[in-house]
């Protein structure tokens, strides 16, 4: 019989907790069952596995993302690429387990990882929508915006900036850069397919 006050949900939520601690990769079952004093075996009621729980915390966590981008939009509708970057380092900074678990492309056959992970894309896609950008090129956008901004972030959590210069003003400018680069890809796109023979 299940233990009473144990569910999926709460299973996943201590997971969570638990990969911020210890790191994404390192979240085992035993540490999360010895929270909440059972064996191993009584999560198998609420998680399908080690494999499971990971899902649950990736799900959980893309979740969380979409939600601190959407609100950091919501709060600065004028400045979008800001917010969402600003967001984007904060919930790293602040879960670096939990971020750690959104970095793995989800499965296209997971509807549920798919939904979740929709609300951080389409957050995305409005804030480059913004900059006229759409289809193929909003697409491109995006994986720039994610990979500056990821490679930012692993950086600074493992200590990689090591000048001494602020590293908020590095970032701040890494947006600039962004955003100065957002504003010219039609431009700069048009330009190169006209310069193709």
């Amino acid at each position: 019989m299940p233990r009473a006050g144990l569910s999926p949900g709460v299973v996943v939520a201590e997971a969570a907790r638990v990969a911020d601690e210890v790191g994404f990769e390192e979240l085992t079952l035993t540490e999360v069952a010895e929270r909440f004093g059972v064996a191993v075996p009584s999560l198998y009621k609420h998680v399908d596995g080690l494999d499971g729980l990971r899902r649950g915390v990736s799900i959980l966590a893309i979740r969380e993302l979409g939600a601190a981008l959407s609100a950091a939009v919501a709060r600065s509708p004028r400045a979008p690429l800001p917010a969402v970057a600003r967001a984007f380092r904060d919930f790293a900074r602040t879960h670096p387990g939990r971020y750690a678990a959104t970095v793995r492309a989800v499965d296209p056959a997971d509807a549920e990882a798919s939904e979740a992970s929709r609300e951080v894309l389409d957050t995305v896609l409005a804030v480059l929508e913004r900059y006229g950008l759409s289809g193929v090129d909003a697409v491109d956008a995006a994986r720039t915006l994610r990979a500056a901004l990821h490679g930012f972030v692993e950086l600074e959590t493992i200590g990689g900036f090591g000048l001494p210069r602020q590293v908020d003003r590095s970032f701040e400018r890494l947006v600039e850069i962004l955003d100065s680069a957002f504003r010219a890809w039609r431009r700069l796109r048009r330009a190169r397919d006209r310069a193709r023979p």
